[in-house]
């Protein structure tokens, strides 16, 4: 059976390093989440975007914000 799709916040980056530096900010900070590749309907220029349950978006955000760490953009979309 096919898993019905659930909000998720993604965020995608310019750069692998920058998605990587994410990724350990985020398990640092035990944010849930993982790295994913990159939904088709979002263009980015790395093919790795950090999916999250949607409710952790804004946290997760913010942390990248307050360290001044890059990305992208910020999605909120069924996955």
């Amino acid at each position: 059976p096919m898993r019905k799709p659930e909000a998720r916040t993604v965020i995608t980056f310019h750069t692998t390093a920058e998605a990587m530096a994410a990724e350990r900010l985020f398990r640092a900070l035990e944010l849930p989440g993982k790295l994913i590749t990159v939904p088709r309907k979002l263009s980015s220029d790395c093919g790795l975007a950090w999916s999250a349950p949607a409710e952790t978006g804004p946290q997760a955000e913010e942390a990248l914000r307050q360290r001044s760490l890059g990305f992208d953009g910020v999605y909120a979309m069924e996955l």
